[in-house]
């Protein structure tokens, strides 16, 4: 446990941002999940509904610095890409 006071406000900050953090990360993990399985299941209407969704969360991670935005522009293409397997 820190010792120094700046050090204890620094883990203070640290906790906050890693629980804001997780909510953003885990919605696009999850969004990105049921793209998948809805592209595998061969939905045609589902998998681009739920697809674009998953990319909108994807963006919104990448604006709040939670995933790099090239990381982000990465998954999409990924996505984009099976979703144009589909047609």
């Amino acid at each position: 446990m820190a010792n120094i006071k700046s050090a204890i406000k620094r883990n203070k900050q640290n906790e906050k941002k890693r629980i804001r953090n997780r909510i953003y990360r885990g919605a696009a993990r999850t969004y990105v999940a049921k793209a998948r399985t809805a592209i595998v299941k061969k939905d045609a209407d589902t998998a681009k509904a739920v697809t674009l969704e998953a990319i909108s969360a994807l963006d919104k991670a990448a604006q709040k610095g939670v995933i790099h935005k090239n990381n982000a522009a990465r998954r999409k293409s990924r996505l984009m890409k099976q979703l144009a397997t589909l047609k």
